[in-house]
């Protein structure tokens, strides 16, 4: 019997949307940051963040349901999407890439609500105490992420924590086997086992699939040791803009151990949220209360007046349903 997966022609509103224009960054090194723009250029900014081994279109459910309020700016990390991968790779290029899009596609001085996913979410923890973050960050969302520690605390593997499952967790992260570009039904599974809750649609772990197979193997690998040796209380304690946490309250890669970790050493956290059956990908899994996260602050802690006139480009806890 077909996987009715199989037969599925349209991602529906994770189907990533045309933007309204695309750019090419320069980040410090040299390093060719690929980022688009949704939305009208006159309205108030958000920027996202994804994850290891996503991309922009891992955003198409928060991109479509906010460009018609906000102009969205999303950007490829390097080594994903459309951004190549340039060596070295580290937290001070992420912060690097992060500040570089922030300064090309921001005015002087304008504030925008910065979203980041997993990875996404160590950037704007990497980029924290960087002048360019501390100019331009209005408030942050942090969605299924860490500090450090990620390899230990992950629950990918059913093992008791310790020297074992840590082991086996960084070799199956880091592998250098390259997964294909095309999805299949035991891959589908895999990556719904690791990253997702129980209840995800067909459509979203199609969505996540797609993304994720896209990636490179070079730089999933490339990336994946510098999870490995992450360490970032340094960012969590800079990060002293009114800050969000979200978390899946069944995410194997970064269980929610790390996310109250956060809401209780961030200097000005907003407060946690755990998504009861949720996985690590919370904004395809849970596409609402992220989109409606990222709305709230934007609503609270942006002017609604702010425009992007004379930009130039340049080289306490809760549990709430995701219903």
């Amino acid at each position: 019997m077909s996987n009715p997966i199989d037969h599925l022609t349209t991602l529906g509103r994770y189907q990533p949307p045309a933007p309204t224009r695309e750019s090419t960054v320069l980040s410090a090194d040299g390093a060719r940051i690929s980022a688009e723009v949704h939305g009208p250029e006159d309205a108030p900014a958000v920027v996202l963040a994804h994850g290891w081994t996503c991309s922009v279109a891992f955003w198409a459910a928060q991109i479509r349901d906010l460009a018609g309020r906000f102009r969205v700016i999303a950007y490829d990390q390097r080594g994903h999407g459309g951004s190549p991968l340039h060596a070295p790779v580290g937290t001070e290029q992420l912060a690097d890439d992060l500040e570089a899009v922030l300064a090309a596609t921001l005015a002087p001085g304008e504030k925008a609500v910065i979203a980041g996913h997993s990875m996404g979410g160590m950037t704007v923890m990497a980029a924290a105490g960087r002048p360019v973050f501390r100019e331009h960050a209005a408030a942050v969302l942090l969605c299924s992420t860490g500090a450090s520690a990620l390899v230990p605390e992950s629950t990918v593997l059913p093992l008791r924590k310790g020297g074992v499952r840590t082991w086996l967790t960084g070799q199956i992260l880091g592998s250098p086997l390259p997964i294909g570009g095309r999805p299949t039904a035991v891959s589908r599974r895999i990556l719904k086992y690791g990253t997702m809750g129980a209840g995800s649609t067909p459509q979203m772990v199609e969505a996540c699939a797609r993304v994720v197979h896209a990636c490179p193997t070079r730089a999933r690998r490339a990336w994946s040791h510098v999870l490995a040796s992450l360490e970032l209380a340094e960012g969590v304690r800079r990060l002293d803009v009114p800050t969000e946490v979200i978390v899946g309250a069944v995410d194997r890669l970064t269980p929610p151990v790390h996310a109250r970790s956060l809401a209780g050493e961030l200097p000005d956290c907003l407060g946690l949220t755990e998504l009861p059956g949720i996985g690590h990908m919370t904004p395809v899994e849970a596409p609402d209360v992220v989109t409606d996260r990222i709305a709230s602050l934007a609503a609270a802690h942006l002017p609604p007046g702010t425009t992007a006139g004379g930009k130039t480009e340049k080289p306490g806890t809760t549990k709430e349903s995701a219903a």
